[in-house]
């Protein structure tokens, strides 16, 4: 069976009805602050506020979050991504992993900012490696509505770490794309190094302080648009 764009609303609808009977095995909030002074394409000093919601359910994943940016010139603009995922080794009972892989998954996303809706999907894969408390790779075909579809793969990650009692944790992810007749490719690689502040207040949930790179090349497929652009970052999850 081939996916479509039109059938993509349907998928997510099945995991957020799925969600609410099926078993919930982890969830996690959290609310960022970022302020930065190195945006390409528009004003390049801007706030951005984040609400992010992660779960993981015995029939696969979700990931949600929107973004609220502030421009210092008034400009304001809102952007969000829904992301379920569908675990094939769950859904059939059968254990599927092998070598680092544990696990292959549908994945799915819903893209939409100002003006836009783009539909993405594909195949995942989530691997269990030394370090690591999470890595995956998604691989998808990109129903774009402004411009020409493409291909788009997605790491993920996140790396928790010690030094003495301190607690960090470096995390983010890696988006490329193919080019098409209408846009260039794009290598979006965004990363964040926080260190918990959290436990100096006795908070029992992380309260992180530290810093976000985006390092993105060709931004919205404008070719030579290049953002270098470090951010100051505080993000509480509850």
């Amino acid at each position: 069976m081939k996916l479509t764009k039109s059938m993509l609303p349907a998928l997510a609808g099945i995991a957020l009805s799925t969600s609410v009977s099926a078993e919930m095995i982890w969830s996690d909030i959290s609310l960022t602050y970022l302020n930065g002074s190195d945006y390409e394409v528009g004003d390049p000093d801007r706030e951005v506020f984040t609400f992010e919601h992660a779960s993981g359910h015995s029939w696969g994943d979700t990931f949600f979050f929107m973004d609220r940016l502030k421009s210092d010139n008034g400009d304001t603009e809102t952007y969000f991504e829904f992301a379920p995922r569908l675990s094939l080794g769950s859904l059939s009972n059968t254990d599927l992993s092998f070598g680092p892989v544990k696990d292959l998954l549908i994945t799915t996303t819903w893209e939409s900012g100002e003006g836009f809706d783009n539909w993405l999907y594909g195949l995942a894969f989530s691997f269990d490696l030394p370090g690591f408390q999470y890595f995956n790779a998604n691989v998808y075909k990109v129903e774009n509505e402004n411009i020409e579809d493409d291909e788009q793969l997605t790491l993920t990650w996140g790396a928790p770490f010690s030094i003495g009692s301190a607690e960090f944790l470096y995390d983010g992810f890696l988006d490329w794309s193919t080019a098409q007749s209408d846009h260039a490719s794009e290598m979006n690689f965004t990363s964040q190094l926080k260190w918990n502040a959290g436990k100096l207040i006795g908070s029992k949930t992380p309260l992180y302080v530290g810093l976000e790179y985006a390092y993105w090349n060709n931004k919205f497929g404008i070719k030579g648009v290049d953002e270098r652009n470090p951010s100051l970052l505080l993000k509480w999850h509850f």
